[in-house]
């Protein structure tokens, strides 16, 4: 291991994406793949399972009773239709929605008419998300989320004295990894502690060796270095805000590229 700690800018040649493969043809990842000719594969660690409506209905929450609710991700979008859908229940036009991004209040168009519901979204983070939720300070929220989450926005409600309730739709579980047992990358790029959980689940006698890893955001960093893990690549840092960006200035050290 003394070996393998001071002697960890070996070449980059392969990328291991522990997310979905982006829809977008402009993907910085592409962009990046072509850019320095590596080998980027895109693999969830995680998925996400419905909660069964019988369990939904042990936790007593009346949705109809809240004035607004709050979206974090497309998953809860979903899921949280499709509870809706089994309990034939139908949202009242006056219902407020709040999005944490563009992104995630356009999908909600799946399920309503947009144009006509008021919805209120954030540039992206659950920081800009906060500020807009700051100026609507009477509602009675709903969060859907997943038995795995994080605590910035049940804290600020909590903290902040919000009437909201809080309700579990989906679960987050470790995705079946097993087709990689043999196959092996120069980095492997995780963006939760859940990714870190799933790579022991799956590997519970992973050996790190030459293997770099890049974390995105401090829960992250912090699941890697709890797992015993050396963090190589720490991502957003002040002149590479996303994973692409650290990715790129680790690269080029790595690989000798001016």
């Amino acid at each position: 291991m003394s070996e393998i700690a001071t002697d960890r800018m070996r070449k980059v040649k392969s990328i291991l994406v522990t997310q979905e493969a982006p829809a977008d043809a402009n993907s910085p990842y592409l962009k990046l793949a072509e850019k320095f000719n590596l080998k980027i594969d895109f693999r969830p660690f995680i998925q996400v399972e419905p909660v069964p409506v019988k369990e939904f209905r042990k936790q007593k929450i009346d949705i109809l009773n809240h004035t607004a609710i709050i979206f974090t991700s497309r998953n809860a979008v979903d899921h949280f239709f499709h509870i809706c859908q089994e309990l034939k229940l139908e949202m009242p036009p006056e219902m407020k929605y709040f999005c944490i991004s563009e992104q995630t209040s356009n999908y909600l168009q799946k399920y309503i008419v947009i144009r006509k519901r008021k919805i209120f979204t954030g540039l992206k983070t659950a920081q800009d998300l906060l500020e807009i939720l700051k100026k609507h300070k009477n509602e009675k929220y709903l969060f859907p989320c997943s038995d795995i989450r994080k605590n910035d926005i049940p804290d600020f409600l909590r903290d902040g004295g919000y009437n909201y309730t809080e309700g579990i739709i989906y679960h987050t579980v470790a995705a079946d990894l097993s087709d990689l047992k043999e196959v092996f990358y120069d980095i492997l790029a995780f963006f939760s502690p859940s990714g870190i959980n799933s790579l022991f689940v799956n590997f519970p006698e992973f050996k790190q060796n030459n293997t770099r890893i890049a974390a995105f955001g401090p829960t992250t960093a912090k699941a890697v270095r709890d797992a015993g893990l050396l963090l190589d690549i720490e991502a957003p840092l002040p002149n590479a805000p996303s994973m692409t960006g650290a990715l790129e200035l680790y690269i080029k050290k790595a690989n000798g590229i001016k």
